[in-house]
């Protein structure tokens, strides 16, 4: 399949910050010292006088980056998810979250897609970490069409954001007709017997799962979930209604993402089978990342498994 479009999602965060510095002269962009690596470089090449780079230091980065947000700038301040939100929690707590000052956190590198840097830099824990600080939108979006809009919703949204992107570079699932909305989920297929709810990478991995579910018999909706805080919850529980089971797809740990914020919504409300795929409570490893993702059940043919356990479950009832 020569035409499928691949492309990472930090790529299209990078050419989204240089579209949207075109449109809002009062957007800065700061990084801590990976602009290559995090594409805010393209940025730093359009607008210099606009970008900052604080060095290995993403502590100092959210302070100035706070600092900045109160004298009235939209900031966007980016380094590897596993330093944007474990190294500076700290400061994104209390100087961006208790504030709800207007900076948006590109956080790239995220999953164990990061691939051969190995375990110290691949985060599977960030949305956790990120859902727990009142305030905090998180956006995880599948590909480099979502990837774009939720960067210029993101500038549009008051309050801090955090945006996770990835280094693989990944099918496109979305056409240019999509409509992007912060909060809001997208049913991708309609089904019966079970709602597979996905998100990032893990989106086009649940297409493919809704494939082989079709040929063993059992028809799966499936919903793209790019905002993980605040959740849709009016479609989680329109999904629990209609289908009975729910499945979660996420390259992230099983504990706090976006399977957690599912099964709590629907354990307060509508109590159905949820049964969560991602990385179940484990630390990265190196390697090339397309033989991680498998290693760590994050394919088509776990989350088919998974659904037919759902239903299984569902009927047993």
């Amino acid at each position: 399949m020569a035409d499928v479009i691949r492309t990472a999602t930090r790529d299209a965060y990078g050419k989204a910050l240089v579209e949207l510095g075109a449109i809002d002269p009062n957007v800065l962009v700061l990084d801590a010292d990976l602009a290559a690596a995090t594409k805010t470089g393209m940025f730093k090449k359009a607008y210099p006088d606009r970008f900052i780079d604080c060095g290995i230091a993403e502590g100092n980065m959210i302070g100035v980056a706070a600092g900045l947000a109160a004298s009235g700038y939209t900031v966007f301040c980016s380094s590897f998810a596993m330093f944007a939100a474990g190294r500076a929690f700290e400061q994104i707590r209390n100087s961006l979250g208790y504030t709800h000052l207007n900076v948006k956190i590109g956080a790239t590198h995220a999953g164990v897609s990061v691939g051969e840097d190995g375990a110290s830099h691949q985060c599977c824990e960030d949305i956790g970490l990120m859902r727990t600080i009142p305030g905090m939108t998180i956006v995880n979006p599948a590909d480099d069409v979502e990837a774009r809009l939720a960067v210029l919703a993101a500038a549009k949204t008051q309050g801090p954001v955090y945006l996770r992107f990835g280094r693989l570079a990944v099918p496109r699932v979305f056409d240019e007709n999509y409509r992007f909305e912060i909060g809001k989920g997208v049913y991708l297929n309609e089904g019966v017997d079970v709602t597979i709810i996905a998100t990032g990478l893990l989106v086009e991995r649940a297409v493919a799962a809704v494939e082989l579910l079709k040929a063993r018999g059992i028809s799966a909706a499936l919903i793209n979930m790019a905002t993980i805080k605040p959740l849709d919850r009016e479609i989680v529980l329109d999904a629990a209604k209609k289908t009975g089971c729910i499945v979660t797809a996420e390259e992230h740990n099983i504990i706090g993402g976006l399977g957690s914020a599912v099964a709590e919504a629907v354990a307060e409300t509508l109590p159905v089978p949820v049964l969560r795929v991602g990385v179940e409570d484990a630390f990265g490893r190196s390697g090339p990342a397309l033989e991680l993702l498998d290693l760590y059940g994050l394919n088509a043919e776990h989350i088919s498994d998974a659904a037919v356990r759902a239903v299984a479950m569902k009927n047993s009832l």
